[in-house]
């Protein structure tokens, strides 16, 4: 062991907990070593390293600075964005020694969840001189538009209540509220019907302030639209540019109720995150309001500048470079964006995003598929959103694929010696080597998972679960994890457990797991859920997000030629059960509403650049993709939608204290063509592409509802069922006369 770690740990302590503590401790310094090159000191020093102290880990300013004043006066506080630690220098070595002592392995509550702090002694804290960006040409943020009586005034003016549809035009989207005024905007075909104006005109409560703003030269004209968009926390809407053939050029948003944060991409990739106060009013001209798309990460928290910055003019602080930040918890925010709808075609400068000069519109979205109602149309739907899914995600799939469910592993351990087992959807091959005196075999539907299977020397073949090469009863165990909730129809899953019978010598036994429709069971709410509230903010384009719409491109930018487009299917409402047949777009981390769905897989930076013909440019995206480094929280890492079904619950250990190790040892995304509706302004010999969003359809089993599938085979009995994690699952046995 480094000298240097041992020297950076008190002797004394000799009881279990801690010893425990050192460890954990030493743990820490090694792996911020290893992937930070952040080293410690072995002697005392007035400065500190704080693992899992950090806005990443959801940790606030203002909770850690308590914490740490206890022990002394501290003399400053860094925390950089999206970082699982922060830095702290004391006033005196007397009182960093106190804050080593007494807060090393100590719990930190933050809100509804707490991390434990590990500190250590670190030579020195640079700071770097806080900078500030522009904002975007033609953008105007003006704080405290309004006063306190005026926000009350106009978010009573907002009649959420009326059942009215037709006067407003409210509509519940995916990810928040809306309410038009004048003119609706239609998001089949992001525009407006300009020729069939709303009953319900701006109401005359806005009306004093649009004459304030008129007044003060931020319009001209009187806009004569308005959509008010509602956020709870967690929503955002997804980056886009505002129709140009649909609104004149001056566009502005006041933001009441609450704060947050905009990010503005220009298309060369620039990315500028602006705080919107409450009551502040953001004024959208020229270039921000044509060029620049914009939009809200769904996230529960910000970061944001620690105290409310002065005046900045036309430049606003770099958040993503800024150590003086804090986290703001999201409220509900409501939002009433003023325009004046456009009667000519657009004449601006930027005809590379205007649909009026030729730049191609945003087509309408596609309804999502429906239901199967027949054999062929099963198998047309496995192939398209299963089958090729899982080709297509393969070897970001397996990158959060690595952890075995112990209740998985305790049945794999209980099987005899030389036990042969048929591991029948076995994607990775994650359980094939959990017990190596069987004689183990995997087959997926996947090539592409099967090939990453060969890789780490396992046996694995290409198969459908629906016929296996394998004679009859020459298996003493099967299992099925994860697999059976991809088959689209009563019969095609029935026949999955049927082929698993077949496999098994009489007397053999079959494990089977399926997504539960019931994420929360006596009383327990499951991984799944509960990871919804850890929500953290991290510094990309995401998501979720959303969580689901969080991913962003992170260098060229595409355009969304719409007002507000919600997702790459127009979704069904997900508070209404499925009454037209088609499949509703899920929103992960949520309680299901449907039993039948189509589930989204985020590409986590799977973003790649497009060079020429020549071999060296692929050769060096794989080289800069391999020693790409992240540093995302273990907030934003729970919150991956790609961890969704069958979340690999030991991923993480002791208030994401391996954090930063588990982000590093991801592997690069594949990238492919998506179905998400763009248009790119600008096109260029090195481009970079939207990472893609894939939807997986599930059938979610509700309770009772495999034991009833498996009690339809013969000869076969259920030895037990359980409810693990979010999961329904059973242990067959084949009876010994068939």
């Amino acid at each position: 062991m480094d000298a240097t770690v041992e020297n950076n740990v008190n002797p004394v302590r000799r009881s279990k907990e801690d010893k425990k503590v050192i460890r954990k401790q030493l743990k820490a310094s090694h792996t911020l070593l290893k992937h930070e090159g952040i080293s410690t000191a072995p002697q005392p020093t007035k400065s500190l390293v704080v693992a899992n102290g950090g806005l990443g880990n959801g940790v606030s300013r203002e909770e850690l600075s308590a914490a740490l004043k206890q022990m002394g006066e501290v003399d400053k506080l860094i925390m950089h964005p999206n970082k699982p630690y922060a830095f702290v220098t004391y006033r005196s070595e007397e009182s960093a020694r106190k804050a080593h002592i007494n807060l090393n392995g100590e719990k930190l509550q933050c809100g509804e969840n707490s991390v434990t702090l590990y500190l250590s002694y670190v030579d020195s804290v640079t700071c770097e001189e806080e900078a500030s960006v522009p904002l975007p040409e033609g953008l105007v943020l003006v704080e405290d538009f309004v006063c306190s009586e005026e926000e009350a005034l106009l978010l009573a003016a907002i009649d959420w209540s009326s059942t009215n549809t037709d006067v407003t035009a409210q509509k519940a989207l995916k990810h928040r509220r809306v309410k038009h005024y004048g003119f609706e905007f239609r998001y089949d075909n992001n525009n407006v019907d300009k020729d069939k104006p709303l009953p319900a005109g701006i109401p005359q409560e806005c009306l004093p302030v649009l004459e304030r703003c008129v007044k003060n030269q931020h319009i001209d004209i009187m806009p004569d639209q308005l959509t008010v968009n509602q956020y709870e926390s967690g929503q955002g809407i997804p980056p886009h540019v505002d129709t140009h053939s649909a609104f004149e050029d001056t566009i502005m948003s006041l933001s009441l109720g609450a704060k947050t944060v905009m990010e503005f991409r220009h298309p060369d990739g620039r990315l500028v995150a602006v705080v919107l106060p409450e009551r502040s009013l953001l004024v959208m001209k020229g270039e921000s309001r044509f060029l620049w798309t914009h939009g809200i990460t769904p996230r529960k928290f910000d970061m944001v500048p620690a105290c409310d910055p002065q005046s900045f003019g036309d430049t606003t602080p770099d958040l993503r470079t800024s150590s003086n930040l804090t986290l703001s918890k999201r409220g509900t925010r409501t939002s009433l964006t003023f325009r004046k709808i456009r009667h000519e075609p657009c004449r601006c400068a930027f005809p590379s995003a205007c649909d009026s000069q030729g730049a191609p519109p945003a087509p309408s979205l596609p309804p999502p598929p429906s239901l199967p109602c027949c054999h062929a149309d099963a198998a047309l739907l496995e192939e398209q959103y299963v089958h090729r899914v899982y080709d297509a995600i393969a070897s970001h799939f397996s990158s959060t694929r690595h952890s075995p469910w112990p209740r998985v592993c305790h049945f794999l351990s209980s099987l005899p010696p030389g036990s042969v087992l048929a591991d029948v959807g076995c994607g990775n091959g994650k359980y094939l080597g959990v017990n190596p005196e069987l004689s183990a075999v995997g087959c997926d539907r996947s090539s592409a998972l099967v090939q990453i299977c060969a890789e780490r020397g396992f046996q694995a073949f290409v198969s459908d679960a629906l016929s296996v090469p394998l004679r009859a009863a020459s298996c003493d165990a099967c299992i099925s994890i994860a697999v059976i909730h991809h088959f689209s129809t009563q019969e095609r899953r029935l026949a999955a457990v049927q082929e698993l019978v077949r496999l098994l010598k009489p007397g053999g036994r079959a494990l089977i797991y399926v997504w539960a429709f019931e994420q929360e069971y006596n009383k327990q709410r499951s991984k799944y859920l509960k990871d919804q509230n850890k929500e953290l903010p991290e510094n990309h384009n995401p998501a979720e997000n959303s969580p689901e719409q969080s991913q962003e491109p992170q260098g060229k930018s595409s355009v969304h030629n719409s007002s507000h487009s919600e997702d790459n299917y127009r979704t069904v409402d997900n508070n209404q059960h499925v009454t037209d047949g088609k499949l509703s777009v899920h929103t992960n981390r949520t309680a299901f509403e449907t039993k039948d769905l189509l589930v989204p897989w985020h590409l986590k930076d799977g973003k790649k650049r497009v060079e020429g013909d020549s071999g060296e440019g692929g050769k060096k995206d794989k080289q800069k993709e391999k020693s790409k480094k992240t540093s995302r929280s273990k907030a934003t890492l729970d919150c991956n939608p790609a961890t969704s079904p069958g979340l690999d619950s030991n991923m993480f250990s002791d208030s994401s204290l391996d954090t930063i190790a588990a982000t590093h040892s991801s592997k690069p995304s594949p990238c492919c063509d998506t179905s998400q509706t763009c248009s790119s302004a600008l096109k260029s010999e090195s481009e970079i592409i939207p990472a893609p969003v894939f939807h997986r359809y599930y059938h979610v089993f509700q309770q009772g509802e495999l034991e009833q599938l498996c009690a339809q085979q013969a000869g076969v009995t259920v030895q037990s069922s359980y409810h693990d994690q979010g999961n329904w699952c059973v242990i067959l046995e084949k009876a010994l006369n068939r």
